[in-house]
């Protein structure tokens, strides 16, 4: 207390210097299970010499010395981006941290318990339909128009990374009819992702929840998608839209909206937690419509890292941008994810700017979409060799 005080540049340099020790200490002695002992993860070193890079640029003494009297506040504020950078740095690292975790623990469970010395399924993007046991004719249409199946999707998966499967749980009793009914066409068609979830309108928020963790577990892919079994999608708009996004981190893609709070209970879309939002007639934060949406690797991975306190609310769209919004997550809002069905996706499949996926906000999906997809996939599709000419 009476000592002499330690200087701000002090205290600095051995913050950095406790971290670069640790950070490498770190990186010397984990080694990723799915590779070779000697094969170590180099996400720590590039973050340090980004810490290295900053240093460099922080001496404020030198700066003064060096500098005019007036260009002290100036270097003030030079000092003040440098601390704000090093915090992104350090957010940036603890989520990569964080993901390659959750790949570790993810690849142990599934080679333990599943097929042994197996490493995770490469991909690009795993595409989720969301389903329900009442919607076999739903499948049945999709099956018949934007996607394939049989060995066209296997051919898709192998040699494109496109991974597409229906989602769905299990009955309130397992084993039952509903459960029989989705064996039969699973063996069929074998193009079924199966959770351990109890099938339910009000638990669409679980469901999605499931679903990335589910998919982390068994794929590694750059992007996972979650799209309703009523919504027409183009395949190779989706793939060149994702792609031009692969290289970023944390990346939530979708139609942003932010629609009003509801909290009278004969609602469709009640909120029975509304008054966390704040007074009667506020709206949610931006979040993307639950027709179609897709995060990246590393967000996906941080759902299956803290899926158990993740907070649910009544509905899944709200919920997983509830989950994302304390993160550094960048929201990508592509209206081209949220077209109308003819005439207006075919307009402007006409003019050069084919959708990405279509539906009718009226109905949350397309009308009756048993019987127009066809109609919207004849008027508004990209034709089938689309996908396979998107070069990734």
């Amino acid at each position: 207390m009476r000592g002499k005080p330690i200087s701000a540049k002090a205290i600095f340099v051995l913050c950095f210097a406790s971290f670069l020790a640790g950070s490498l200490f770190t990186n010397q002695n984990w080694t990723h299970p799915s590779r070779a002992k000697d094969n170590r993860i180099a996400i720590i070193p590039r973050h340090v010499t980004k810490l290295q890079e900053l240093k460099q640029d922080w001496d404020p003494k030198r700066k003064m010395v060096e500098g005019k009297p007036g260009d002290i506040m100036g270097e003030v504020q030079k000092t003040h981006e440098a601390i704000k950078s090093l915090e992104s740095t350090m957010s940036t690292l603890e989520m990569e941290l964080a993901v390659a975790r959750t790949v570790e623990s993810n690849e142990q469970h599934y080679s333990l318990e599943k097929l042994a010395n197996h490493s995770l399924q490469k991909a690009f993007v795993v595409i989720g339909i969301n389903t329900a046991f009442s919607s076999r004719k739903r499948r049945e249409s999709l099956r018949q128009t934007w996607m394939p199946k049989g060995d066209k999707l296997k051919k898709l998966e192998k040699e494109k990374g496109i991974v597409i499967r229906f989602v769905i749980g299990h009955s309130a009793t397992p084993g039952g009819v509903l459960d029989k009914a989705i064996d039969l066409e699973d063996a069929e068609h074998k193009d079924f992702l199966r959770l351990k979830h109890v099938e339910g309108y009000h638990e669409l928020s679980t469901k999605t929840r499931l679903y990335f963790s589910t998919a982390v577990s068994i794929w590694d892919a750059e992007f996972y998608l979650k799209v309703d079994d009523d919504v027409h999608l183009n395949l190779g708009m989706l793939m060149s839209t994702l792609a031009r996004y692969r290289s970023k981190p944390r990346i939530y893609i979708g139609c942003m909206k932010s629609g009003p709070v509801l909290s009278q209970k004969d609602d469709k879309y009640y909120e029975p937690e509304s008054w966390k939002f704040g007074e009667d007639g506020n709206k949610y934060f931006r979040h993307a419509t639950g027709q179609l949406y897709a995060i990246s690797k590393d967000l996906a991975a941080y759902i299956s890292i803290n899926s158990p306190i993740l907070h649910r609310y009544a509905n899944e769209d709200v919920s997983l941008g509830s989950w994302l919004l304390g993160l550094e997550v960048e929201h990508v809002d592509d209206r081209s994810m949220c077209c109308g069905t003819p005439p207006d996706c075919e307009w402007k499949a006409q003019e050069g700017s084919v959708c990405v996926a279509s539906f009718d906000w009226s109905c949350s999906g397309i009308c009756n979409s048993v019987k127009r997809m066809k109609v919207v996939h004849d008027s508004c599709g990209e034709g089938e060799g689309a996908v396979w000419n998107v070069n990734l």
